[in-house]
């Protein structure tokens, strides 16, 4: 497989150090005054990146082109052009992010195509890198514009009315940056046969059990829900215990409910109550309203629903002993993506051949890859994220897992690209 999937410690070095350098320099289009980057959909410094971007692949020999929407894509052309083998990540980030979410698949995209074309040179299918568009919803009230958009998802009907959150309109912002719709007559690419996304963690288990990669088997499932209960409002001091319809009180037996039940349940389902808001919010009035929003996750879709049935008869019950109303509004209802079997399989035969230190498991946050898996044979790679922190200006990889990431990647890429 060539000098780096068997390298020596220079060799692993410099690609570490290319790869941490590489990051660095895509996160200075973006770059923000609190120490992070702001890449968002778009805007004058994504369109920067993306054309610093463009000037890189075809500086590596790749033949690069945008499609409609934005979406930059850098081919290495293979004997049978009717085959693509894709990879990649997307390019925008949150209000000071990091620099690694998103950017990290591109970069070791680029890297591995470099290698491949240098090492192998011609594939038998393409292979190709995507800097995708938008992924976050970080500017304008939808996610996934841009691999929907590969896939054949994306709807102009979805956007022609949003705008962000200075009122400029999604298509205003589309046009000025020099982009249009797709033609959707066309439908979805036809060429692509698997897509490899590789990403940083944005958690703590392969730091934990200080693994180097993780290849991804399903993106987990999602449930979420807005729960409003309706007390009474009356005065601290005058209304004895027992005559009151405390809201909080009833919302606060069923948050440790749910906790509760959802360590009991054990791995790898996660339930969080993440936002709380009390109405009248005073310190000498019962609180006659209280609002939580819950985030329940899964690998297995009747995990999920078991679970969430079972919380939902609970607080039924509490509402009940509490003498409140309780209104339960489940606005989220993704199911779990599982990643194809076979490359799944591919990728760890190469980390097995290659001695990479690696760990089979799941993603708890939503990637590109759970839009192309049901259309395409997709699986992840993941590096692992310091202390779990992402979408955050301290983000970060060391650079040998950097490393290892971009080898897994090259060993996954020639499977895929060059052999019959």
């Amino acid at each position: 497989m060539g000098n780096i999937l068997k390298a020596t410690g220079k060799e692993l070095e410099a690609l570490a150090e290319e790869t941490a350098q590489k990051l660095e320099w895509l996160g200075s289009f973006g770059a923000d005054f609190e120490g992070g980057v702001s890449r968002l959909l778009y805007s004058k410094e994504w369109v920067d990146g993306q054309n610093a971007l463009k000037e890189w692949m075809e500086n590596e020999g790749l033949e690069a082109h945008f499609d409609e929407v934005g979406n930059l894509f850098g081919t290495l052309k293979g004997k049978n052009t009717g085959e693509t083998i894709l990879t990649g990540s997307h390019v925008d980030t949150v209000k000071n992010g990091g620099r690694y979410d998103g950017a990290y698949g591109i970069v070791a995209g680029i890297l591995a195509l470099k290698y491949l074309k240098e090492q192998f040179g011609q594939p038998l299918r393409n292979i190709e890198v995507v800097s995708m568009a938008e992924e976050e919803g970080s500017r304008f009230p939808y996610t996934f514009w841009g691999s929907k958009n590969i896939v054949g998802l994306a709807k102009r009907e979805d956007v022609e009315t949003i705008t962000d959150f200075d009122g400029v309109p999604f298509i205003k912002a589309m046009s000025d940056a020099g982009f249009s719709f797709r033609d959707e007559s066309k439908g979805q690419r036809n060429d692509l046969k698997a897509f490899v996304e590789v990403h940083v963690e944005q958690g703590n288990v392969l730091e934990t059990e200080k693994k180097s990669v993780g290849v991804v088997n399903s993106i987990v499932g999602q449930r979420r829900y807005t729960v409003e209960i309706t007390g009474q409002a009356n005065h601290a001091g005058t209304t004895p215990m027992g005559y009151r319809k405390d809201a909080v009180f009833a919302a606060s037996q069923m948050i440790v409910e749910i906790v509760t039940m959802a360590k009991e349940a054990g791995d790898p389902l996660v339930a969080t109550v993440g936002k709380i808001e009390v109405q009248p919010n005073i310190v000498n009035v019962v609180p006659g309203k209280a609002i939580f929003t819950i985030d329940v996750r899964h690998t297995d879709k009747e995990a999920i629903v078991s679970f969430t049935e079972k919380m939902t008869s609970r607080m039924n019950d509490i509402s009940k002993e509490h003498e409140v109303e309780t209104a339960i509004d489940m606005w989220m209802d993704a199911d779990p993506v599982p990643m194809d079997p076979t490359v799944v399989e591919l990728i760890e035969k190469q980390c097995k051949e290659n001695g990479l230190n690696y760990k089979l498991m799941h993603s708890g946050a939503g990637h590109d890859s759970q839009i192309f898996a049901p259309v395409v044979p997709t699986a992840m790679l993941f590096v692992p994220s310091l202390k779990g922190i992402s979408h955050n200006p301290a983000e970060y990889t060391e650079p040998a897992d950097l490393a290892e990431g971009v080898k897994a990647l090259i060993g996954a890429l020639y499977e895929l690209g060059y052999k019959e």
